[in-house]
């Protein structure tokens, strides 16, 4: 998953890795092993360097516990990370992007188990909620992400377009507009298999819909979720509103450097998009998503975990760790690296009352009311690479929403049942 681009540089497995918590010299000593995801888009900024930092100032503090960390690219910490857990050598600790089928095979340990109090209770209740398994929280929030609505500034007063849309009506409007002096994409319909199913969530809740409902059921093929489609494909992308390339085959990071380039006038974007326009010079503004009949009810938001593995028995030296991980300048540290949002109310208040941090405070405001992809369920990863496969193609002509999201329910729905 990722809340950004996966690094181009990945840090091997070291051989240490196979022997996870395994003793040292003298009594009592613990190797913690720990495998995390790479943030980074270079050997210049990697998490390693981070977790390599925070590893060392932890063993000083703690004489019998050392901490190994691996850095892996997002492309393979996932296959990497089962292929560990298949072979019988879990790391103690890893930091990706999903949870939930660990937690349901038993294989975790609940964060009650490994967390000091004021740590657990201090995290954010609406990222907190979505580590939850059966109202058990296993996954932790390592890092977190809101998205907002972009904007050209220049396109848009070459343009005309006097306000910020609010409404669909409105973004259309203004999509006409920027199409009228030539803008390539007036607006970016990313539905490529990067993460499409994170741009259709945002629309969905724009149009009063969503992935689940407030049981945690699923609603994919919900009549707000097919007319929400049916809109896109007849009044946007039906009217060449969307740029030369079909949606289907247009990826987020695609968008996001067409953006850096001057060729958007609209998309919706997450922090890092502001550091990558800075970069090129484009002069932006950021504004709530548009939803059918006014500002979205609510944002998506994303975030990444961290979780900790039952099978080498280093509870307390673990839980230890993750105290030490979730203290708030260690959380600020990380987020700001990478123009991410902290996931502890704590340093949310610190970000909130320091100016140095006024340009993720409108990405903070939403965080509060975002919504959250269905990661408690074991079925999410499945349900999840359909759309990514299967959404591009409704919004094409004779495109079929309700064909397509009532087949995706029915998987869901199959899988939950299998489930129990």
């Amino acid at each position: 998953m990722g809340l950004t681009a996966a690094g181009a540089a990945t840090a091997a497995i070291s051989p240490a890795l196979t022997a996870c918590g395994s003793e040292g010299p003298g009594s009592g000593d613990v190797t913690l092993k720990v495998v995390a995801a790479d943030y980074g888009d270079s050997s210049a900024n990697s998490s390693q360097k981070y977790w390599d930092r925070l590893a060392r100032a932890f063993e000083a503090k703690h004489e019998n516990i050392k901490v190994d960390v691996a850095v892996l690219s997002w492309t393979e910490i996932d296959k990497k990370l089962a292929d560990m857990v298949k072979r019988g050598q879990a790391p103690d600790i890893a930091q990706i992007g999903a949870y939930a089928d660990y937690a349901a095979a038993g294989k975790l340990y609940r964060a009650d188990q490994m967390l000091s109090i004021p740590i657990q209770a201090g995290f954010i209740d609406s990222i907190a909620g979505a580590g939850e398994v059966s109202r058990v929280q296993y996954g932790l929030p390592f890092v977190s992400s809101a998205r907002l609505f972009f904007y050209n500034k220049k396109l848009f007063d070459e343009a005309g377009v006097l306000s910020v849309p609010e409404t669909w009506a409105e973004l259309k409007d203004a999509a006409v507009k920027l199409k009228a002096i030539g803008v390539k994409i007036p607006y970016g319909l990313p539905l490529g298999p990067e993460e499409s199913q994170g741009e259709t969530l945002m629309w969905l809740l724009g149009g009063g819909g969503g992935y689940t409902d407030s049981n945690g059921s699923y609603t994919i093929d919900s009549t707000q979720n097919i007319q929400t489609m049916e809109w896109l494909r007849d009044e946007l992308v039906g009217e060449g509103l969307t740029g030369p390339d079909a949606p289907a085959r247009t990826n987020r990071q695609d968008i996001f450097d067409a953006f850096t380039r001057g060729e958007v006038g609209m998309l919706n974007g997450h922090p890092t998009l502001m550091q990558q326009a800075d970069g090129h010079g484009i002069e932006y503004g950021t504004a709530p998503l548009p939803g059918r009949h006014g500002k979205s009810k609510a944002t998506m938001g994303v975030a990444d975990w961290v979780m900790a593995f039952k099978q080498n028995g280093n509870r307390r030296q673990a839980g230890l760790f993750l105290d030490f991980l979730y203290e708030e300048q260690n959380v600020l540290d990380f987020a700001t690296q990478y123009d991410l949002l902290p996931v502890t109310t704590k340093a949310s208040r610190t970000m909130r009352g320091d100016r140095k941090y006024k340009r993720l405070w409108k990405f903070l405001d939403e965080l509060g009311t975002a919504e959250f992809y269905p990661v408690d369920k074991t079925s999410w990863a499945t349900v999840q690479s359909s759309l990514k496969k299967k959404i591009g193609s409704v919004v094409t002509k004779g495109g079929d929403p309700a064909g397509v999201l009532s087949e995706v329910q029915r998987q869901a729905d199959a899988m939950e049942t299998a489930a129990g």
